[in-house]
């Protein structure tokens, strides 16, 4: 990771979850850190909580990254102030459990925007930032499992899960055009797709975590997204697919 010393990476739904676990090794890894999301507040609290030395190099900055509006405020003001960015960690990602068939649409439409198109945004500001200095950066995406198949639910009952696989196989199928856009318009830039199974966070279902089913911890698929920083220019790790030992 010595080589991202003092550069810039920006982590997208960092007020929670995976977001936060990233951020602070990030951190840890003497990086300049942003963190966007909708909820400043939490990023401020855990902020305050950091070694001093972290906190200053720790800036955070309300983002929906659903709206282009407010990603391109996010990123005019992180290019104006801190410079081109090096890594974007597209981490931001909501869930509605429901019936697809049954569900509010607007339920729908807004995991779609948040899941697909919040990703859209951000890395094409980035791309810009990166292609224009020509850097060797690294574009890292929160895929899932269930971007790669649909299995049956693991608890009784219809599944709940509705468009959310259908917005994570659109990131499947995102980060291999990514990769030959990024190839094919000479650029040093990589991407890696990053694909946890069950994962004990904030979105989670209540009832998941009553059956009693085996999860990842956040800090698992942190040390997944940081090793796959640490590969060296030549190496690129397209898509990584991490599940709990023994569970889904």
């Amino acid at each position: 990771m010595e080589r991202w010393s003092n550069r810039v990476a920006v982590v997208t739904g960092a007020s929670s979850g995976i977001g936060v676990a990233v951020a602070k090794d990030l951190l840890k890894a003497n990086l300049i850190v942003v963190g966007l999301a909708p909820l400043i507040e939490r990023m401020e609290t855990y902020k305050a909580e950091l070694p001093a030395e972290q906190q200053q190099r720790f800036h955070v900055f309300a983002c929906d990254v659903a709206s282009k509006e407010s990603v391109d405020k996010a990123f005019d003001w992180i290019i104006n102030k801190l410079g081109g960015v090096g890594i974007l960690v597209n981490n931001a990602g909501i869930f509605k459990a429901g019936q697809a068939c049954t569900i509010n649409l607007s339920d729908l439409e807004q995991t779609l925007q948040v899941n697909v198109m919040g990703v859209v945004y951000a890395t094409q500001r980035v791309f810009k930032s990166m292609k224009e200095r020509d850097v060797d950066g690294h574009v890292v995406i929160v895929n899932s499992v269930r971007g790669h198949s649909v299995p049956l639910p693991v608890i009784p009952g219809p599944s709940i899960v509705n468009v959310y696989p259908a917005s994570k196989y659109a990131i499947t199928a995102l980060t291999e055009v990514y990769r030959q856009e990024f190839k094919g318009l000479d650029t040093k830039i990589k991407v890696t797709s990053i694909s946890p199974g069950l994962t004990d966070m904030e979105i989670m279902p209540e009832k998941y975590r009553s059956f009693g089913l085996v999860m990842l911890k956040l800090e698992d698929v942190s040390s997944c997204i940081m090793f796959t920083l640490s590969t060296p220019p030549r190496m690129q790790i397209h898509e990584l697919i991490v599940k709990p030992a023994g569970g889904e």
